[in-house]
């Protein structure tokens, strides 16, 4: 069978670890052209290697998503390289446990930076360059947290994933004419989120999901590779729900 990404050019962001790892692995398997970007160069560079090595294609690039100037790199290098972009998503961001206190502003300054100005720039400059190719395929990663929210959550998390939710249409609508598609997913709670495979939330937000167990990344990167694909050439600003049944209660 023909692989379902075959020589796209596809840019992931936060695509060293957790979700974006899944992702990355997956989109070269499916044949891609992987471009890496993360904070994490350790981390970035060995899945770039292993990728490869396993006769995967696949770069990596150090960036801040919540900076202009590096994206503006980044889709530089990328044209450069390959000339054009088929597909970007953008699914680097932080939980609101890693900001600590709930009520400051620099916690919600730093959630809001990272999982919303950081969608917007990816966003928005990718989006231009694609517009002009006349074709392409954003993938904004949300949150269930997009549509509810919960007394323990960072209220900077759920307006960050709140604001890429809405985001994600007003471009869908902007750029339709152009041939670009964009779309959001809407992971659950996934072992990553939560302190890993052993964490301490793990065993609360098992009973509270109706499949009875918490999600994987690489599930969620399936949802991811059939949005990026041409099989959903007639999908655009829409929101795909990976979360076991959590908000369908």
């Amino acid at each position: 069978m023909e692989m379902r990404l075959k020589d796209k050019v596809a840019i992931i962001t936060g695509g060293a670890h957790g979700m974006g790892e899944a992702e990355a692995r997956l989109f070269a398997k499916e044949g891609a052209v992987v471009i890496i970007a993360d904070r994490r160069a350790d981390l970035g560079e060995a899945l770039a290697a292993d990728i490869t090595a396993s006769q995967g294609r696949a770069s990596f690039i150090a960036m801040d998503v919540a900076q202009e100037a590096d994206w503006k790199r980044l889709i530089e290098r990328a044209l450069s390289d390959y000339g054009r972009i088929d597909i970007l998503v953008n699914n680097a961001g932080i939980s609101g446990s890693a900001v600590g206190d709930m009520l400051s502003l620099e916690g919600w300054n730093q959630l809001m930076s990272i999982n919303a100005t950081g969608v917007f720039l990816g966003t928005t400059l990718v989006g231009q360059v694609m517009a002009g190719q006349g074709k392409g395929s954003i993938v904004n990663i949300s949150s269930i947290m997009g549509f509810v929210s919960s007394a323990e959550g960072h209220p900077g998390y759920s307006a960050s994933k709140g604001a890429v939710r809405l985001l994600t249409k007003n471009a869908a609508v902007r750029w339709g004419p152009q041939g670009v598609r964009v779309n959001s997913v809407h992971p659950g709670y996934l072992p990553p989120m939560l302190g890993g495979t052993n964490g301490p939330g793990r065993s609360a937000k098992i009973p509270l999901t109706p499949l009875r167990r918490l999600g994987e990344p690489i599930e969620v990167a399936y949802g991811v590779l059939f949005l990026a694909s041409d099989e959903a050439s007639f999908i655009t600003g829409t929101e795909l729900v990976i979360d076991g049944g959590f908000i369908a209660q």
